[in-house]
């Protein structure tokens, strides 16, 4: 038994030894044709969304394609519990572009949020919860497209590539990443409209905050639906606690990490109630409505 099991041995350990060639080389090729690297200049700031240029801010993940759907109408699918019980769902589905957030599934809650999909907006800290749900993230609608987002430095060491590896298991998947440029504009644009530097500030943007600027760029007319007012959570007598996401039952309530993340001083936390307010100042500016609840 020795005298065969040996060159056996032996065998396989070259085969996986030129597999795992073959696999590094592969990833390298790929990753020649991607570049995404940190930001070499200062990029200009247009003074309305409208005009930031939604081809050039985002990055194919793979191959050479471009950003350049337009939608006259989008919606917005938050993730808030608000939408539960709301039978939003058919309402929903018939928009001509709806926009949903980061691993926020659509599996069993079709009646209240919709089962469409045009246009998904991930944080860089959600790509793996993301991913490894591929048929109800990334494959379970051909007309789906991810937008990633990242700091430039967390995105350009290993999440491009689980991003890419995951595109070639999956080639109807049209992905796409925000360029350092773009990042560094999503900043500026924090300063601009809260006087605030956001690292100094040691503020975090949301996903709300990418998505809402990228469905302005996007979109004619945007509806919104499950995002709260900015004095929502500071009324009297207080809102009934409800879980921040809709499909996280027993989660943090939602004012609680609201407040908690706009008042401490301490940490990176977002800022969600200063980016409502605004959210409030681009409703007229950029045609936004807002339902469930509804904004006043």
């Amino acid at each position: 038994m020795k005298n065969n099991t040996s060159p056996r041995a032996a065998v396989c350990v070259v085969l996986f030894f030129l597999v795992t060639l073959f696999i590094i080389y592969s990833s390298n090729s790929r990753n020649e044709v991607f570049h995404y690297t940190s930001l070499r200049v200062q990029p200009h700031l247009p003074t309305s969304l409208k005009k930031w240029g939604v081809k050039t801010g985002y990055l194919p993940v793979s191959g050479n394609k471009t950003l350049d759907r337009h939608c006259h109408q989008c919606v917005i699918v938050t993730s808030s519990s608000h939408l539960l019980g709301s039978k939003l769902g058919a309402a929903i589905d018939q928009s001509e572009c709806t926009i949903r957030m980061n691993d926020a599934p659509t599996t069993g809650y079709e009646a209240d949020v919709g089962n469409k999909t045009t246009f998904r907006v991930v944080a860089h800290s959600s790509i793996f919860r993301v991913l490894k749900r591929p048929q109800e993230f990334v494959n379970k609608t051909l007309e789906s497209t991810l937008i990633f987002w990242g700091p430039p430095v967390k995105m350009q060491k290993s999440l491009i590539k689980v991003i890419q590896r995951v595109s070639v298991a999956f080639p109807n998947m049209s992905a796409f990443v925000a360029s350092p440029e773009r990042m560094k504009q999503f900043d500026d644009l924090f300063r601009k409209e809260t006087g605030k530097d956001r690292v100094t500030s040691r503020s975090w943007l949301s996903t709300g905050w990418f998505t809402m600027v990228i469905a302005v760029e996007l979109c004619d007319r945007v509806h919104v639906y499950g995002m709260v007012p900015p004095n929502y959570c500071t009324r009297k007598p207080p809102p009934h606690k409800m879980p921040y996401h809709y499909y996280e039952p027993k989660g943090a309530d939602e004012c609680t990490t609201y407040i908690h993340n706009e008042r401490s001083p301490k940490g990176n936390h977002h800022r969600f109630i200063t980016e409502k307010r605004v959210f409030a100042k681009w409703a007229s500016l950029y045609n936004i409505t807002f339902s469930h609840p509804v904004w006043e």
